[in-house]
């Protein structure tokens, strides 16, 4: 499946959203996830191919041609006007989906698998708690705006700074905590912090955490040891790893994330 850029627009110094529509996206089928996610594919400069592309027909395609895949959250699906919604954390020239998403114009074309998902907010819950930086952000804004009217909700986040916040809408009673790891002395331990310092309202809580590694793994601890929650059917896993490429994140989150349960286990 493929869209075509109809939109850019910069959301903060480091987060671009594009709208995609046309393509073939009136076939695209939503899930009731509010974490729901494409497969995305991005072409490689000077690849000898361009968007629709048959996989199965680069198989013999040199590596550094090849599709380099990454998973983006839906930030919004139009049902009226087959069009898709995509935010992406950009830093210049790092990495294929960032860079590919600050320099798209409208025309630019995106291929992708999906969607998949897993989370929506637990309307039986007595109150939501949503942890997480850049990289959860559009999820945990979607999940925001889908949560049942006055349903109590918490939400931190961890950006750059305050030109990185972003504006959230809730119907529900929202209290949100926005934290800059650009004027912090130990920047990896804001989330864990703010979370250890919340006062918790009572009630059973739905939680939703996710981005860097450490962070969330650090979090998750805190919820399991210190708070005594069951955090194992609990939405908490990392989107990406520090000082890692997302190639070399792949090849071991499966492993380091069974190291990260076992620990409360």
């Amino acid at each position: 499946m493929y869209g075509e850029v109809t939109s850019v627009e910069p959301l903060s110094p480091s987060m671009v959203r594009i709208v995609l529509g046309g393509g073939d996206l009136a076939a695209f089928t939503p899930t009731p996830y509010t974490d729901q996610y494409i497969n995305a594919s991005f072409v490689p400069a000077d690849a000898p191919y361009d968007v629709p592309f048959d996989a199965a027909a680069l198989d013999g395609i040199d590596a550094a041609m090849r599709p380099k895949p990454r998973r983006y959250t839906v930030r919004h699906w139009n049902q009226a006007t087959n069009e898709l919604t995509i935010d992406f954390v950009a830093h210049g020239d790092i990495g294929y989906a960032g860079s590919w998403a600050q320099r798209a114009t409208p025309g630019d074309r995106l291929q992708f698998k999906g969607p998949g998902g897993g989370y929506a907010p637990d309307s039986t819950a007595d109150w939501h708690l949503y942890v997480g930086d850049e990289s959860a952000l559009p999820a945990i804004a979607a999940s925001l705006e889908q949560v049942a009217p006055g349903a109590r909700s918490v939400a931190v986040i961890v950006v750059d700074g305050p030109d990185n916040e972003q504006q959230i809408t809730s119907p529900g009673d929202l209290e949100l905590r926005w934290l800059h790891r650009r004027t912090a002395d130990a920047p990896d331990a804001l989330l864990h912090d703010a979370v250890a310092a919340l006062d918790f309202p009572p009630g059973r809580v739905d939680l939703f955490v996710h981005g860097e590694a450490g962070e969330v793994r650090d979090v998750r601890r805190h919820l399991a040891v210190d708070r005594g929650l069951d955090v194992d059917g609990a939405s908490i896993s990392p989107y990406w790893r520090r000082n890692y490429t997302d190639e070399d994140w792949r090849a071991v989150k499966a492993q380091w994330t069974a190291e990260m349960r076992a620990e409360t286990s």
